[in-house]
């Protein structure tokens, strides 16, 4: 964790409630931090459903593979989380370190491997000796205890400045359940599934394939919809474990997505994918100021996507953002350059509610002056009109400073 927090960090932190049937405990392994925890364990009880979305690099790292691996089975009795080393590019050997770690897990757990799930982040390329956390396993199952989201957070950290939570409660049938969420995210990231790590976990009793569907349509407008600055890890995952201990307490057993008591949940779901999202956003590597862009007319809400994309991934206009230079001109370049259906004589951009272009020029009404003091906020609203269609899409997206440039020019000092 980086001694200086972001100034677009929370205010205040949720109280992380305890999920019936999940219990957590972390350790401090030193992996590659000194004085601080980097190995998290959360153990489920049996019956416990699982689903997840992944990294569609073409570089995928070894806990990758393995959970892909075990998903199929849709069910889940450990999650081994380290941070120091991504075990990414790591061939034989990384392959070797998830066997002996998801054995140890099974073991300690006492449940096939098959029903381990594994995550690393950190640097790319060092062999990750399974030797230096594989054998506290035990001990931390032994002692993980029912609440434990707070250091869960903060032990799957890098170079993030602050550990990232979301809670949600929700009527399912009539019963209260519960939505925890943690994740962890501050550079190395752009919307390709699932762009960090996050792990959630619910007590509500829903089958693993409705799970499934959820989450692979919540990912769309949250995990999906933000970007630091356009590279994709290689070991994103996004894992959602529901125990079904509700289901003592009342609560329905969900086997189709389609039941319509699942509405409540899934808006829930939604809404906690979204804010664990915006917190990576915030958290970007030397991010001062938070950006949302929008564009609305286009051709279709796909062309739309890529359009915001090509926005919130310019350099350019990031750069802009931070220098709070109310700079148009490089929003139109981008659009230009996206690819996609736009018309320059139909287009239309906005900081804010501020129309600064205009039909192929600056807006007649353009002042510099009312647009630079807009810039100087801490979220900027980026919207460009196509003029074209109704296709629509937002994403989210922080500024590009010095402090990116020094991160991540030592990263592995």
């Amino acid at each position: 964790m980086s001694a200086t927090i972001s100034p677009l960090a929370p205010k205040r932190f949720p109280k992380m409630p305890a999920i019936a049937g999940v219990r957590i405990a972390t350790a401090e392994a030193g992996i590659k931090y000194k004085g601080r925890t980097d190995l998290m364990v959360m153990a489920f009880d049996p019956g416990t459903t699982v689903a997840g979305v992944f990294t569609r690099s073409k570089c995928p790292s070894a806990p990758v593979d393995f959970c892909r691996q075990n998903l199929g089975g849709g069910s889940a009795r450990a999650l081994v989380v380290n941070s120091g080393n991504a075990n990414a590019f790591t061939g034989m050997k990384g392959r070797e370190t998830t066997r002996l770690t998801g054995e140890a897990a099974a073991k300690a757990t006492g449940c096939g491997a098959g029903e381990v799930f594994l995550a690393s982040t950190g640097v790319i390329g060092e062999p990750l000796d399974a030797g230096r956390f594989a054998h506290l396993l035990g001990g931390l199952v032994e002692k993980a205890e029912a609440g434990g989201w707070v250091e869960a957070g903060k032990a799957i950290m890098t170079t993030d400045t602050y550990p990232k939570y979301a809670t949600a409660t929700v009527v399912l049938g009539d019963t209260e359940v519960t939505i925890n969420g943690i994740a962890k995210g501050a550079g190395m990231i752009a919307p390709d599934m699932a762009t960090m790590l996050s792990f959630v976990a619910t007590d509500a009793a829903i089958a693993a394939p409705v799970l499934q569907e959820m989450l692979r349509k919540g990912v769309g407008k949250s995990f999906n919809a933000v970007t630091v600055d356009s590279d994709t890890s290689t070991s994103d995952t996004l894992l959602l474990f529901a125990t079904g201990a509700a289901a003592g307490r009342g609560a329905p057993q969900i086997d189709d997505p389609r039941d319509p008591r699942l509405a409540s949940f899934r808006r829930a779901l939604n809404r906690l994918l979204r804010n664990l999202a915006l917190q990576v956003v915030r958290d970007g590597e030397g991010a001062r100021k938070e950006i949302e862009v929008s564009v609305t007319g286009a051709k279709s809400s796909r062309s739309a996507k890529r359009i915001a994309l090509a926005i919130a991934n310019s350099p350019l206009v990031k750069t802009a953002v931070a220098g709070e230079d109310a700079n148009w001109g490089r929003v139109v370049m981008a659009v230009g350059k996206a690819g996609e259906p736009a018309d320059r004589d139909r287009l239309s951009v906005f900081f804010g509610d501020i129309r600064v272009a205009h039909e192929g020029e600056r807006d007649p009404d353009y002042s510099e002056q009312e647009a630079s003091d807009y810039m100087k906020r801490d979220a900027v609203r980026i919207r460009v009109d196509l003029g074209l269609g109704s296709g629509r899409a937002t994403v989210w997206t922080c500024d590009l400073t010095k402090e990116y440039v020094a991160i991540n020019g030592d990263y592995r000092s």
